[in-house]
């Protein structure tokens, strides 16, 4: 039995914006000090030398240059190695 008499469903709570996620500078760019190279949720990408993470795993350039992507190997808590994405700045 129904606690609470005619209890109906509300059909406009899924309408929230996107986070706008993604690689924001791509490889052969130049950059600034400072400006965002790739916007994530968690560490899908890893930042390499001449780039810094953030609290919320922005990558960030912490020099001048041009930006390049490389793919390495990185080991697990579990011992297994992954392919992962490297961003470097140059």
């Amino acid at each position: 039995m129904a606690k609470v008499k005619a209890g109906g469903s509300s059909k406009n709570i899924h309408n929230n914006a996107g986070q706008r996620l993604g690689v924001k500078r791509f490889g052969g760019q130049a950059v600034s000090t400072g400006e965002v190279l790739v916007r994530q949720t968690g560490s899908t990408k890893i930042a390499g030398p001449g780039t810094f993470i953030s609290r919320n795993f922005t990558i960030h350039a912490a020099k001048d240059g041009i930006v390049s992507f490389k793919s390495i190997k990185k080991s697990r808590f579990t011992g297994k190695t992954e392919r992962r994405t490297q961003v470097v700045v140059e």
